[in-house]
């Protein structure tokens, strides 16, 4: 949806749906629009017929809310609900990607047919989430392939690749963080861990093992109690850039 200050334009059908049955905005109130490439905009709502809705664009926000620290979230599909909670909780966390991967212990699978929808599932909730923690851009959400597959690609220049592994020795408090301008790759496998075989493969890769505590916890507690970490020991959870 195209925004300028001075512009009037419909909120998205699903927006305005939310708008008036949840939030219960009524005309004159105002509201936080973005596009999801940084920055946003300050609106009036000017009309409202049935579910539509039509605001007035008033004000544009040179305001950014992202972590200084770039992180990729690879995650092995998950069941159920619990890739959609990974989802929404990694944006919260403030990762930048998400690429869904197929490992070997993966109990879900997904046909051809089947990938892109579920994507676009997962995109919205990203989108909901940025909604929700007040991010104005939206992280990307890949379309997901093998795990061995995506190993066997170079790795970007300075990243530290991190892969959650219950028997490591290491722990994230140990290691040094990517270097100026570089980034994190967190791999975490899913319900039954990754497979010896992929393990070695992301060694190989350039993976560091590291564990979290003398507990072993589930896929979808794991990497999301990682992201906390990493935000704080190299990112922006950390004293005096946060308020909680």
């Amino acid at each position: 949806m195209p925004l300028a200050v001075g512009a009037r334009v419909d909120l998205p059908a699903t927006v305005a749906q939310h708008a008036v049955r949840v939030l219960r905005l009524r005309q004159g109130d105002t509201l936080t629009l973005f596009t999801g490439a940084g920055g946003e905009f300050l609106a009036r709502i000017a009309g409202i017929e049935r579910l539509r809705v039509s605001v007035e664009v008033e004000q544009w926000r040179d305001i950014e809310r992202e972590s200084p620290l770039s992180v990729t979230l690879v995650q092995a599909l998950q069941t159920g609900d619990k890739m959609d909670m990974t989802v929404q909780k990694a944006v919260e966390l403030g990762v930048d990607r998400l690429l869904p991967v197929i490992s070997r212990r993966s109990v879900l699978r997904l046909a051809d047919q089947r990938a892109p929808r579920r994507v676009e599932h997962w995109r919205r909730v990203a989108a909901a989430a940025c909604e929700q923690c007040g991010r104005n851009r939206l992280p990307e959400v890949a379309m997901p392939e093998s795990l061995e597959h995506w190993l066997q690609r170079p790795p970007p220049p300075g990243a530290l690749r991190l892969m959650l592994a219950p028997a490591a020795s290491g722990s994230l408090a140990r290691l040094s963080g990517p270097p100026a301008g570089g980034s994190i790759e967190l791999l975490v496998g899913a319900e039954g861990g990754l497979a010896p075989d992929e393990a070695r493969l992301a060694v190989l890769a350039g993976f560091l093992s590291v564990r979290l505590g003398p507990r072993i916890l589930r896929t979808e507690t794991a990497g999301l109690a990682a992201l906390a970490a990493i935000q704080f020991l190299w990112g922006d959870l950390k004293e005096g850039t946060t308020d909680v």
